[in-house]
């Protein structure tokens, strides 16, 4: 019976999206995170009548025709990136990007990653890094004895050294944009990578011109609205619930089939 299968299309399809609503829920706290939604499509019909066949010699045709569809597939699972809620942390080597724009960061096997996630810190040598040692690109090295260091909205790096009075210029950071950013692929630490989806990224100080600025000792937050979670779970559980119920009626209505036959 086909309505078993469409059902169960249905199911599975909730079932999917209830896993992607409970990956927001998971991250709510998580620094930089964007949060994430199904989109759906329906599948293939089986036409018992043709719309537009034609129903007579004369040439009359059918203005309505019988479809009857298969069910439902997940088809994308896209980003959302809206700018999260920027909070501060005190922390010296926090950023936020305000508006447009990625931090890149150098990974071990020579590729270039992208983040939202400012949570950076020096290692060893000074240099600035993430919460898992990647170096921030271009490189910023703050010398041992750095009495303070300020990082302005332009991305660029100043610290005021021990018997100097004017503040000396460390580095320039630099932010990443790409034309379809929801093409970013996702490699998990807060992390992406560029994909043909996305696009090359092009790469400029902060505050150029369709990019965003920096916020020293600030960090952006996830942008996971608990609310409208919780609201999306909830029909996702009752969508489940009425293709069960689908189930249920189609297993009824074969058993009364089978009934008829003994």
């Amino acid at each position: 019976m086909r309505a078993l299968y469409t059902a169960s299309s249905g199911m599975a399809a909730q079932e999917a999206n209830v896993e992607l609503i409970s990956n927001n829920i998971a991250n709510l706290r998580t620094t930089g995170f964007k949060r994430q939604r199904a989109e759906f499509q329906d599948l293939l019909y089986q036409s018992m009548r043709r719309v537009g066949s034609t129903t007579s010699e004369a040439g009359t045709l059918l203005p309505t025709g019988v479809d009857i569809g298969s069910g439902v597939k997940l088809v994308a699972t896209p980003r959302v990136m809206s700018q999260g809620t920027v909070a501060p942390t005190e922390k010296t080597y926090d950023l936020a990007v305000r508006g447009e724009g990625f931090f890149q960061i150098d990974l071990p096997d020579g590729r270039t990653a992208y983040t939202r996630d400012g949570s950076f810190e020096l290692d060893a040598t000074g240099q600035l890094v993430t919460a898992d040692g990647y170096v921030v690109q271009p490189g910023v090295t703050v010398p041992d004895n750095a009495l303070s260091v300020t990082i302005n909205s332009t991305g660029q790096v100043e610290a005021t050294l021990q018997g100097q009075t004017a503040p000396q210029v460390l580095g320039q950071l630099q932010l990443a944009r790409f034309v379809n950013k929801s093409g970013l692929e996702a490699m998990g630490d807060n992390l992406f990578l560029e994909t043909a989806a996305s696009g090359t990224p092009l790469v400029d100080n902060p505050g150029a011109e369709g990019f965003g600025t920096t916020l020293q000792a600030y960090l952006e937050q996830s942008n996971v609205n608990a609310v409208t979670e919780i609201s999306d779970l909830i029909s996702a559980q009752r969508a489940y619930e009425m293709n069960s119920k689908v189930i249920s009626a189609a297993d009824q209505m074969l058993q009364s089939t089978a009934g008829m036959l003994r």
